[in-house]
């Protein structure tokens, strides 16, 4: 086993997180969950517009042929 993880006093034993590590965090959770959630919204707005302008789309200057070309034949 490693032994540099049971000198941490930031894990326990069972490599749960110890009470050090969660007053050390704490400062950062209000900051970090607001990041994350103006993120998480950054992206879900990123998907829905790209979706939105793909989904406009109805391919009218598309030329579409009325029948498949024929098959050349080869000379032999």
């Amino acid at each position: 086993m490693p032994a540099g993880i049971f000198n941490s006093t930031y894990y326990g034993k069972d490599y749960r997180a110890g009470a050090a590590l969660l007053r050390a965090r704490r400062p950062y959770l209000f900051r970090n969950t607001l990041t994350g959630i103006a993120l998480f919204s950054f992206c879900i707005g990123v998907y829905s517009f790209t979706i939105r302008a793909v989904g406009q789309e109805d391919f009218s200057d598309v030329v579409v042929p009325d029948a498949p070309a024929a098959p050349k034949q080869e000379a032999k």
